[in-house]
């Protein structure tokens, strides 16, 4: 494959619906369907593939709550051990139903997340690289009113700018468990390059998730992916269709981000992909040798009135990225 090729997943939700919202290493397993086949005369002219297969192990990076470096107050625990490693970890043990992080990068970007009531460490990223980042914990009071439960300025120095995205976290969350981190393995077994990887995941996630149409009319504000969920049930909206293929391109050392923002109007997650060739790959997909002229998972699984969304998706310059995970 042409090694300038422009690449980049777009995983979009259908026409003004979707996804709704304010907005180590480890253990290997897998094995897959071979590349496609020629004629029986086209084969036997053809000269053997000698390229090198590339690794297929899954390589999962754990995060870990190791205490060497801890903020916070009776019910918040905020665990900076690992800023290094591009995430923070945080733990809520109170009673209040209604818990929101912010985080605000050194670029003066705040995101916002809901804490889960289980009492466990979550997993946030820390994606606006080296900097100042500030952390606040917000408990309801009531209706839309918010008091500050706890508030930390931690610094990070990121040993490598890419570990944010190739790291699970609270909305691309996976494990060396995962059956989706042993479906990408056994997806990308016979890939020679990182581009063949990203193909062939590319078009198991076309050919086999179904756009839920129900769920993203009825979708709850803090919905989260769950990529096993959306591997087994095959279904999802555009955040599942992301986060399981951000799951799988970064337990194979890939890194992927994963994107929240706007197409015109419409709110909608995709993502986008690291390859040494190209540096990030953004929007819309320009395919060359190949029949491509769209790469969009959603898009290509179909979703219902495909001329309509192809206008409305364009040529990528409508996208605008508000967030990365």
């Amino acid at each position: 494959m042409n090694k300038k090729t422009i690449l980049s997943i777009v995983l979009c939700c259908t026409i003004l619906s979707g996804c709704k919202g304010d907005s180590s290493q480890a253990h290997a397993t897998g094995s897959v369907q071979g590349s496609a086949s020629s004629t029986r005369s086209d084969a036997a002219d053809s000269p053997e593939d000698t390229r090198e297969i590339r690794d297929s192990t899954p390589h999962v990076l754990v995060p870990a709550a190791d205490g060497t470096d801890t903020y916070g107050t009776d019910t918040v625990a905020i665990d900076a051990s690992h800023t290094d490693q591009g995430y923070v970890m945080v733990c809520y043990t109170g009673s209040n139903p209604k818990v929101k992080l912010q985080i605000t990068t050194p670029d003066d970007n705040t995101y916002t997340y809901l804490l889960s009531q289980d009492q466990e460490y979550e997993t946030f990223p820390l994606p606006g690289g080296d900097g100042s980042y500030s952390l606040t914990v917000l408990e309801n009071v009531e209706g839309d009113m918010y008091s500050i439960a706890c508030s930390q300025e931690i610094e990070a120095s990121l040993a490598d700018e890419f570990l944010p995205f190739l790291y699970p976290n609270q909305y691309v969350n996976f494990t060396p468990e995962s059956r989706a981190v042993e479906k990408g393995a056994e997806l990308v077994k016979n890939a020679h390059s990182d581009l063949e990887a990203v193909t062939s995941i590319y078009h198991y996630i076309i050919s086999n998730i179904t756009y839920d149409t129900d769920k993203a009319a009825s979708v709850a504000y803090g919905y989260l992916p769950d990529v096993d969920d959306t591997l087994s049930s095959k279904t999802g909206i555009c955040f599942d269709y992301a986060a399981i293929t951000a799951a799988m391109l970064r337990s194979q050392r890939i890194p992927t981000r994963l994107e929240v923002g706007y197409a015109g109007e419409a709110y909608h997650a995709w993502i986008s992909v690291y390859l040494e060739e190209t540096g990030w790959v953004d929007n819309i997909i320009e395919f060359h040798g190949s029949s491509w002229s769209l790469m969009d998972p959603t898009f290509a699984a179909g979703t219902g009135n495909s001329s309509s969304l192809k206008q409305f998706i364009g040529d990528g310059t409508n996208y605008v990225v508000k967030y990365y995970y």
